[in-house]
C-alpha cells in the first residue's frame, strides 16, 4: 500500500523537480487562493469571479499548443527555468497591486491571463521530461509521487491562504508567492540539460498538426482527453466555494474547502504502491472520474458542513485516480519525437475543462444558486462519463502489458538507453586509454 520510492532512488532530476515543484506548489497555491478573494473583496459577484476562467481560457490554449511544440524543438530545462521566472514576476505585480491603498481590479485579469500563458508554456516541457528522467516500469510510481507533492501544497497552502488573507492580508500572501518562485528558480538552475533532438522540428502550425493527428488517430488517448474535460468542465465548483460557505453559514471553512479535495487525493496517493502492479489504466480513467462526479453531487446537496468537507474529500480521491490513469496511460504510449506536442494537448485536456468549469459554475450560480449549480454540474459529470466511455471502448479494455503503442514505447527507450550506456562506457575507456 505504501508509496513506491523507486523514481527518489533512480533519478537525481527527478528528485530536484520534485522538491522544486513542492515549493512553488505551496505559493501558487496561497496566490490561487487570495487571487478570487480579492476579487471577490472588490466586486461581491460570482460572475466577477468565474470570469477569471474566461480570462484564463485563450492564453491556456494558444500557448499551451505552442509550449508543446516548443518543448520538442528546445532545451526543455530552458523552458522551465525561464517559464518559472515570468511566474515569480507576475507574483510581484499581485504583491505591489494590493500594497496600494485601492487595489485595482483589472491587473487582477491581465495576472490571470499572463500566468495561464506561461503555465501553458510550461507544463508541456515538465510533462515530456517525466518520461526521459524516470524509467519506464517506474512511470506510475513517478506519478503517484507528483501527485503526492502537488496535493500537498495543494492542502498547506489553500489553508494558510484562507488564515493569511483573514488576519495578513492579500499583500502578505503574495509575498510569500514571490519567496516560492525565487526558491524555485534556484533549484531549477540545478538541473541537468535536456536539449531537443538534432533533426527537431521547430515549433509551428505544422508541428502542432501533426501531434493533433496522432492525438486523433489514438482512441485511448482521446478517451483520457475527453472524459477529463468533461469531469471539470460539469463539476469543478471551486471558484464559488467562497459563496458556498456563505450558504452554509460556514465562512470559517472556506480554506478547508478548497484543501478538502486535496486530503482526499493525497490519502490515495500515499497508498497507491498497489497501482504499480495494475495495468488496466484506462478502469483508473473512468471510475474515478465517475466517482468525482458523484463526490460533487453530494457535495452540493448536503447542508451540513462536515459532510460536505468529507464529500470534497472523496472527490479528490477520484480525481486522483483518475489522474494515475491519464498519466500512466499518456507516458506509456506517446512517441518520444512527439512527447511535448502531445503533453502541450494533454495540458488542455486538464486546464481548459476547469477554465471553463469557473464560468460555468460562476454563471449557472448566479442563476439558480450556489448549491444547485454544484450538485446539477456533478449529476451531468456522471452522465457524460458514463457516455463518452460507452463510445469509447478502447479505454476500458486498455491494458499495458498488452498495447501496441506501449510495447513499441517500452522497446525504444530500453534500446535508447542501452545506447547510452554504451556510449557512456566507449567515453570511459577512451578516457581510460588516454591516461
Amino acid at each position: 500500500m505504501l508509496p513506491d520510492l523507486s523514481p527518489f532512488r533512480s533519478s537525481r532530476d527527478f528528485r530536484l523537480l520534485w522538491a522544486q515543484g513542492l515549493v512553488t506548489n505551496f505559493g501558487s497555491f496561497m496566490a490561487m487562493i487570495a487571487l478570487p478573494l480579492q476579487i471577490k473583496d472588490l466586486t461581491d459577484s460570482p460572475l466577477a469571479v468565474g470570469a477569471m476562467g474566461a480570462v484564463e481560457l485563450v492564453p491556456l490554449v494558444v500557448f499551451g499548443l505552442y509550449g508543446g511544440a516548443l518543448a520538442d524543438a528546445v532545451d526543455r530545462r530552458k523552458v522551465i527555468l525561464l517559464t518559472e521566472a515570468g511566474l515569480g514576476l507576475l507574483a510581484v505585480v499581485l504583491l505591489v497591486n494590493s500594497a496600494l491603498p485601492e487595489p485595482l481590479l483589472w491587473p487582477l485579469y491581465v495576472v490571470a491571463a499572463g500566468v495561464s500563458a506561461l503555465a501553458g508554456l510550461q507544463r508541456p516541457a515538465l510533462d515530456s521530461l517525466m518520461a526521459r528522467i524516470v524509467p519506464h516500469d517506474q512511470l506510475t510510481a513517478a506519478a503517484a509521487l507528483n501527485a503526492v507533492r502537488w496535493q500537498l501544497g495543494a492542502i498547506a497552502g489553500p489553508s494558510l491562504a484562507g488564515l493569511v488573507v483573514a488576519y495578513a492580508g492579500h499583500a502578505t500572501a503574495y509575498g510569500i508567492t514571490v519567496l516560492g518562485f525565487s526558491a524555485s528558480v534556484l533549484m531549477c538552475l540545478r538541473l541537468a540539460s535536456a536539449p531537443a533532438a538534432h533533426d527537431a522540428e521547430k515549433p509551428s502550425l505544422r508541428a502542432i498538426a501533426e501531434g493533433a493527428r496522432y492525438a486523433w488517430s489514438r482512441p485511448v488517448l482521446l478517451g483520457t482527453y475527453a472524459i477529463d474535460l468533461a469531469a471539470m468542465f460539469f463539476a469543478f465548483p471551486n471558484t464559488i466555494f467562497p459563496f458556498l460557505a456563505d450558504d452554509l453559514d460556514a465562512e470559517w471553512s472556506l480554506g478547508l474547502m478548497y484543501a478538502a479535495g486535496s486530503v482526499g487525493s493525497v490519502v490515495l496517493s500515499l497508498t497507491s504502491g498497489w497501482t504499480s502492479r495494475v495495468r488496466r489504466h484506462g478502469l483508473f480513467v473512468v471510475f474515478g472520474a465517475a466517482g468525482w462526479g458523484l463526490a460533487i453531487t453530494a457535495a452540493g446537496w448536503f447542508s451540513d458542513i462536515r459532510v460536505v468537507l468529507v464529500c470534497l474529500a472523496i472527490a479528490g480521491a477520484g480525481d486522483m485516480l483518475s489522474g494515475l490513469g491519464r498519466s500512466t496511460i499518456w507516458n506509456q504510449t506517446v512517441p518520444e519525437e512527439l512527447r511535448g506536442r502531445l503533453a502541450g494537448i494533454e495540458v488542455l485536456s486538464y486546464s481548459v475543462g476547469p477554465q471553463l468549469g469557473q464560468v460555468r459554475a460562476g454563471a449557472m450560480a448566479g442563476w439558480t444558486g450556489t448549491r444547485p449549480a454544484i450538485w446539477g454540474g456533478g449529476v451531468a459529470c456522471v452522465a457524460s462519463v458514463g457516455l463518452l466511455a460507452a463510445v469509447l471502448p478502447k479505454l476500458m479494455t486498455y491494458d499495458a502489458a498488452t498495447d501496441e503503442d506501449a510495447l513499441r514505447r517500452r522497446a525504444q527507450k530500453e534500446q535508447r538507453e542501452q545506447r547510452e550506456q554504451n556510449d557512456s562506457s566507449g567515453e570511459a575507456a577512451a578516457e581510460t586509454a588516454t591516461t
